[in-house]
């Protein structure tokens, strides 16, 4: 097998995306403001990226704006017959002012303003036919004009020069143009810029090279650079504040060029580029290099501390170990092993034979041992040889000057050196599991960790043929992500816990609270700690930060130092992190897809300032609307939905920039760090706010607090007319409440003294009822004995017309023989018949029961006396025997009474006439 692969790291490349700056696909001009804004001329209109955020600015004259530059804190733009600058309202937000309406000029057919340089209090905006040159002071124009065209425009020193099309290099001087050079090189090539180069002018032609011109005479740019260069289709090129060169090509991307004019590095869509197409180039204050793309924006962070091997193909994958060794970079993957000469721009060869997992890279005595999932190998040069047929070799550690101790899938085994020769010596019989992490302890002991299980305490015989003793220590827990290492002879053991430092003596292990800070647990990512012998230092990896440990320069006491690793650089495999040094303070530190080169030395403090961009309010139903932030903020109270842009003006890519907020009054606390540079306040209760907010740049605090004071106004209900309203409303109720009370008790007392006259009243009234009561009872008691009495009478009558009745049956037995009786006879019947005794009970009966007689005659107009005498002694409930004597008549023609009465009174058949007439 035989695989290259290019071994070139090269600087990060952030990407922006149309979508991502909210701006159409084609970019042509890049500037940084004052305040490092970055300033981008699209073809939609002029885009704004403060760090956090990107804002787009629609063009004036809805053209493409094809040049931008910024100059103090104004922004000048040139597109299609129109020229001018933007200036920042007190809201925050860009205005634009035309000079172009302003001057009143009368532009050629279709001119477009490609380029815009400031010199000496002059702006100067160039087309393809004119150079029009606008005095900030006397605010007044001129122009130079060009019958053949104009190229470009290029700035020099103090010297503007610009290219005639076939003619050649002209200079402005007392503003008219002076011709440089008319070369017949000048005239049939199109110049990309002009730089100072040795106080000599060097060309930068498209499509042939580099040249020198000194005086007169223009000569070739004798460098190795130069014979690439002409055969590049170069469109942009800029001179770096190091004196180096980007050259932007036309479909090739851009060329790192150093000032003695060798090649550094390509980059382009191959390796982080998102197009090949380079309108423009332009490096910031922070050195970063901005590329107006024909698709995008990137950004190169030349300077970052971090730069990047990706090898997007595949073939290295997940690098888990490096070393170097015999001047050749050796990379260790889970494909195989690959190496290439340290110190040159080669390719990673893959070394035959090593198909498969690498875990490890040990030198031991000038021996590059490779623990490989084959077994081992020992690795020289470009080629390897294997010493150990036992699969799954982890590490190898030193035992004697001959021996060394190998940890297996299985166990431990022993090498032995041999003539010069490494051979598998032995097994250690009795310990058959898995020994990543091992280290031999000073008493002898050989220390496993076993990330499941727990650290095993192995104590083998002399001959180190056998185990004779396993145990498991119980002072640490058992973790993933954990490991066993040694560090200045100690050894220590590294979890999620912190750091543990292991004592011979007393055979376990304690807490090392030095080294612990190391280990973070909020952030914790992996325990397993890497220690690099050539420096000294002792690396372990959070979730955002690097830590290492190195030394102490005046005293024991190790130094403690973390840098920013962002979570979006390129990682190994958790628990299998390795750091590899390089020189000075380089480490390569290998990733999923290649490996990372971190300058420690790039680490420099950078003071960073965060501020606030714009300020807007809002109502439940309203849209946003900026407010000046210039100013201390008054606002309603229904306005009381604010929120605020920050930003630190931060560009490089793997520095993540997080900010943090406090609301002075209500949120008097700094909330957690976050990445959203925006936040919002909601249903903020009237009062006086303080608004603050500060970033970190990576580790770097900034070196300001933005702040922001605004006051939400009370609602219109607790304003202070309201207030006053309120006491008066207060005052004329209780005045209210107070008559209102008034007339309720005058009421109430009224009203007792009504109740009581009503009691009185009713209690006299009770008494004339009780009167009355006692009246009708007497009256009751009257009626009683008038009943009595009647009844008394009554039974009189009965008796006496019984008695009389007798009397007549016997003086008419006796009649038969005396004729003198008969007389006797006829005074009976006179008194049977007597009407005065009808006279006499019909009063007593009406005084009895009044009205009664009145009352069936009324109903039963048709009923004679008798019958009314029937229906008296009926009222009495006397029966038809008891009535006969009365009525002098038999019980017979009682009956026969009672039912012709019946039918003069209607009733039916079934319906009783005691009944009835008891109920009248």
């Amino acid at each position: 097998m035989s695989v290259f692969l290019m071994a070139q790291e090269r600087p990060t490349v952030q990407t922006y995306k149309p979508l991502d700056y909210g701006g159409e696909t084609q970019n042509w001009s890049i500037s940084q403001s004052r305040d490092k804004f970055i300033y981008v001329a699209n073809n939609k209109g002029l885009l704004e990226f403060n760090g956090a955020e990107w804002r787009l600015y629609n063009s004036p004259n809805e053209s493409i704006i094809r040049s931008v530059y910024a100059i103090g804190n104004k922004i000048y733009t040139g597109c299609y017959r129109e020229f001018g600058f933007w200036e920042r309202n007190q809201f925050g937000l860009l205005q634009y002012i035309s000079l172009s309406k302003k001057l009143d000029i009368k532009f050629l057919d279709d001119e477009e303003f490609w380029n815009i340089i400031e010199l000496d209090n002059h702006i100067l905006f160039q087309s393809l036919n004119r150079i029009y040159i606008y005095n900030l002071t006397s605010k007044a124009y001129s122009f130079i004009e060009s019958k053949t065209g104009i190229s470009k425009m290029f700035k020099v020193n103090k010297t503007i020069y610009y290219q005639k099309n076939k003619e050649g290099l002209y200079k402005i001087e007392n503003g008219s143009s002076k011709l440089v050079s008319n070369n017949k090189i000048l005239k049939e090539h199109i110049l990309v810029n002009v730089f100072n180069f040795r106080d000599k002018l060097l060309l930068a032609t498209e499509d042939w090279g580099f040249y020198v011109l000194d005086n007169s005479t223009l000569v070739n740019w004798n460098v190795p650079a130069n014979q690439l260069l002409v055969k590049e289709n170069i469109y942009r090129a800029t001179q770096l504040k190091d004196n180096g060169f980007i050259v932007g090509t036309r479909s090739n991307g851009i060329l790192h060029l150093t000032k003695e004019g060798r090649i550094g590095y390509r980059i382009n869509t191959i390796n982080g580029l998102s197009d090949n197409t380079i309108h423009f180039v332009f490096e910031d204050a922070e050195r970063n290099i901005w590329l107006a793309l024909n698709n995008g924006i990137n950004c190169v962070n030349i300077e970052s501390p971090f730069s990047v091997f990706n090898e997007e193909k595949g073939k290295i994958g997940t690098v888990n170990t490096s070393a170097i060794y015999n001047g050749n970079l050796y990379l260790g993957s889970n494909q195989g092993l690959f190496c290439k000469p340290l110190n040159e721009d080669a390719e990673f060869k893959f070394i035959e034979g090593t198909q498969g997992a690498v875990w490890s890279l040990t030198e031991i005595d000038n021996t590059l041992f490779c623990g490989h999932d084959s077994g081992t190998l020992v690795v020289k040069n470009s080629s390897v040889s294997k010493i150990a047929d036992i699969q799954g070799t982890w590490n190898v550690l030193p035992i004697s000057n001959n021996l060394l101790l190998q940890g297996n899938y299985d166990g431990l085994y022993i090498l032995e050196n041999q003539n010069g020769n490494w051979r598998l010596r032995n097994k250690i019989e009795g310990f058959n599991l898995s020994s990543r992490f091992f280290e031999i302890s000073k008493n002898g002991q050989i220390l496993v960790g076993h990330e499941y299980r727990g650290v095993y305490k192995v104590k083998v015989n002399n001959q180190l043929t056998k185990a004779v003793k396993i145990a498991i220590d119980s002072t640490i827990k058992s973790e993933i992500n954990s490991s066993i290492l040694k560090y200045n002879d100690d050894l220590l053991f590294t979890s999620k816990q912190g750091v543990f430092k292991y004592n011979d003596a007393k055979n376990r292990f304690y807490k090392d609270t030095i080294l612990s800070k190391l280990i973070t647990k909020d952030k914790f990512s992996s325990g397993k700690l890497i220690f690099n012998k050539a420096t000294n230092t002792l690396f372990s990896f959070s979730k955002k930060t690097l830590n290492y440990i190195s030394p102490g320069k005046l005293t024991n006491t190790p130094i403690i130092q973390s840098i920013s690793f962002s979570e979006t650089l390129p990682r190994a495999q958790t628990g299998y992190e390795n750091i590899t040094h390089v020189k000075d303070k380089k480490y390569l530190i290998g990733t999923s897809s290649g490996f990372v080169v971190v300058d420690l030395d790039k680490f420099e403090k950078k003071a960073y300032t965060v501020n606030i961009n714009s300020i807007s309010k809002h109502n439940i139903n309203s849209d946003l609307e900026y407010v000046n932030k210039n100013d201390a903020g008054f606002f309603k109270n229904r306005d009381n939905h604010i929120e605020f842009r920050c930003n630190v003006a931060q560009f490089d890519k793997y520095f993540d920039t997080e900010y943090q907020y406090q609301l002075k009054s209500m949120y008097p606390e700094w909330s957690a760090w976050d990445s959203n540079p925006i936040v919002s306040f909601s249903n903020l209760p009237h009062g006086d706010y303080t608004f603050n907010v500060r970033a970190k740049v990576g580790n770097s605090l900034t070196s300001n607090i933005a702040t922001y004071k605004f006051t939400i106004d009370k609602p219109w209900y607790l304003t202070n007319l309201m207030i006053v309203t309120y006491c008066l409303l207060l005052i004329f109720f209780s005045l209210f409440m107070h008559n209102i009370y008034k007339r309720y008790y005058r009421k109430q007392r009224e009203k007792l003294l009504e109740n009581t006259m009503r009691e009185l009243e009713l209690k006299e009234l009770e008494n004339k009822q009780q009167l009355m009561q006692f009246n009708n009872e007497k009256l009751k008691s009257d009626i009683a004995a008038k009943n009595r009495e009647l009844g008394i009478s009554t039974m009189s009558l009965i008796k006496k017309n019984e008695f009389l009745s007798k009397i007549k049956e016997e003086i008419k037995i006796a009649s038969e023989n005396d004729k003198n009786l008969k007389s006797v006879i006829k005074i009976i019947d006179k008194n049977l018949n007597n009407t005065d005794d009808w006279h006499l009970f019909e009063e007593a009966f009406n005084n009895a029961d009044q009205d009664f007689l009145k009352k069936i005659k009324t109903e039963h107009p048709s009923l004679t006396s008798n019958d009314l005498r029937l229906c008296a002694y009926l009222r009495l409930n006397l029966s038809s025997k008891e009535i006969a004597p009365l009525l002098n008549i038999s019980t017979r023609s009682v009956e026969v009474k009672r039912y012709r009465l019946r039918k003069k009174m209607n009733l039916d058949h079934d319906d009783s006439l005691s009944d009835y007439i008891l109920e009248i």
